[in-house]
């Protein structure tokens, strides 16, 4: 029996063409784990699929990092595959473990599939260092605009308000509060 995995790492991405691929290729069940990492070892969709696959299936996926994207985790996974009797092929980078070839590009896109995984994360690392550098905020847009924080900064410590009460006017946490206002008060010039 050939059974296909999905995965997308963002709830907002699409899967369509990976089914489709699957499909053709012709599985004829389809487990998926729709915005999850494929850094993350435990993912329902594929723990459900691996309790399913017997001796003699074929685990199929769209391409290589779609199953995990370390090499240590893939080859975990995959001799895990054959210790069980179950092949295993990539559509997009035609591997197929039931051939000597197949195993051996497995083993070599692997390697490359990490490489790549790292410099995206270099890149990714250094754009974020060079944003913060020109002062743009990264990560969650922040609750509180510079005025708003400023504001309650200024009712605290002319004791005026309280940070619970600031903090219900702004519609957040008081924890949000303080730890803006804290941050204030680390920057230079913020009065």
């Amino acid at each position: 029996m050939r059974i296909g995995y999905i995965r997308v790492s963002e709830d907002e991405q699409n899967e369509d063409l990976q089914i489709d691929a699957l499909k053709q290729a012709g599985c004829e069940k389809i487990y998926k784990d729709h915005g999850v990492s494929g850094s993350q070892i435990k993912r329902t969709g594929l723990d459900k699929l691996f309790k399913k696959l017997t001796n003699g299936d074929t685990l199929v996926v769209w391409k290589l990092d779609r199953l995990g994207r370390s090499t240590s985790h893939l080859f975990q996974l995959l001799d895990h595959l054959r210790q069980r009797g179950i092949d295993f092929h990539a559509i997009t980078q035609g591997i197929d473990t039931t051939t000597s070839i197949g195993r051996m590009l497995y083993g070599q896109l692997a390697v490359f599939a990490e490489f790549e995984r790292e410099q995206i994360r270099e890149r990714t690392k250094a754009g974020m260092a060079a944003a913060k550098k020109r002062g743009k905020h990264i990560g969650r847009p922040r609750k509180l605009n510079d005025k708003q924080v400023l504001e309650a900064k200024y009712f605290v410590e002319q004791k005026q308000k309280t940070i619970t009460s600031i903090a219900k006017i702004y519609g957040v946490s008081t924890q949000t509060l303080s730890k803006a206002i804290k941050e204030c008060n680390q920057i230079a010039g913020c009065k």
